[in-house]
């Protein structure tokens, strides 16, 4: 089959389109045949080697233990295993799947849920580290309830996208912060309001926010504070390129959340099929809708890391393999 591999670290110019394997089938594991795969963040970090805490956490440390990026996909079960009940060759599925660049990806059954029919397999494909982090970031570590003024930095990546429209779900306020080229696209995600950061800065407004979800981490924590209601919370969920920015970002939110009255805490999403389950059912109902920037071929995986890396996509962007 085809997959995209890398031998060592760096730039996009690392990756190579060839033929490899095709994962065997285990007991408990599922090969599904990939249509489509989308790129996060994580995929140009484990690219990259940077931060080195990538490394140091597993990624390997000289050269990449996990040689073909991807981790979010969408496609059809091609084998099942002798241990697995919930699903049967033909089946549409999406989830988690390491290795997803490729034609064919092993997965384990809890980490993949059926496809809601009217949903597009690109669609699906995004649906994974970005939906997770935007429904854990606001729910779990952010306590969101109805009534709040929430506030989405970040509004148009591929965790804002997810961010806004969850929020809305939980009948709050959503202001959304974006550049100029994205209002229209916050106020289609359904944000209440809309603040343009070329022309003004949120953190001056006269506004304050019971739960503000920062996507960037471009921001001194002080500056949102002034933003932030007295029993208010700040989640980072991002932060800029770079060596040490994620421990960097841990450990600023734990100390100046200690330090003052207001919550400040960071987020490292975690893979759960039960959130899987409720972000399916909340597209299944048309209330949770992703939205595609662009779209590369898997021969083309490099030119699509290399867009990511820009860091200005509007929402996700997908590799079509099938």
């Amino acid at each position: 089959m085809k997959a995209i591999v890398q031998d060592s670290y760096g730039s996009p110019d690392v990756l190579q389109y060839r033929d490899v394997d095709r994962p065997t089938v285990a007991d408990d594991t599922i090969v599904v045949k990939v249509h489509a795969a989308s790129v996060n963040p994580a995929d140009w970090h484990f690219m990259t080697g940077t931060p080195y805490l990538v490394r140091v956490g597993g990624g390997g440390f000289l050269k990449p233990k996990r040689n073909t990026p991807g981790l979010d996909m969408a496609g059809t079960v091609a084998e099942i295993g002798t241990g697995v009940t919930e699903f049967k060759p033909g089946d549409e599925v999406f989830g988690e799947a390491s290795r997803a660049y490729a034609e064919y990806a092993s997965v384990k059954a809890e980490h993949i849920v059926t496809k809601p029919a009217d949903v597009t397999m690109e669609q699906a494909s995004t649906v994974g580290v970005a939906a997770f982090t935007a429904l854990q970031g606001l729910r779990d570590k952010g306590g969101l309830v109805a009534g709040q003024k929430v506030l989405i930095n970040g509004s148009s990546g591929g965790v804002g996208m997810f961010a806004v429209q969850i929020a809305k779900n939980f009948a709050t306020t959503v202001t959304a912060v974006c550049s100029t080229r994205n209002v229209d696209m916050a106020v289609g995600l359904g944000a209440d309001y809309v603040v343009d950061y070329t022309s003004d800065d949120v953190t001056r407004l006269d506004k304050q926010f019971d739960l503000i979800l920062d996507t960037v981490g471009n921001r001194p924590l002080r500056d949102w504070k002034r933003i932030l209601s007295p029993d208010g919370t700040y989640v980072a969920v991002g932060g800029p390129k770079g060596s040490f920015q994620v421990l960097w970002q841990l450990l600023k939110t734990a100390v100046v959340s200690r330090a003052g009255r207001h919550r400040m805490v960071s987020l490292l999403a975690r893979t759960s099929k039960e959130d899987l389950v409720t972000l399916a059912d909340l597209m299944e109902a048309g209330k949770l809708t992703p939205v595609i920037d662009r779209t590369y071929q898997l021969s083309e995986a490099a030119d699509a890391l290399r867009h990511q890396g820009k860091g200005h996509a509007q929402g996700k962007t997908v590799i079509v393999v099938g």
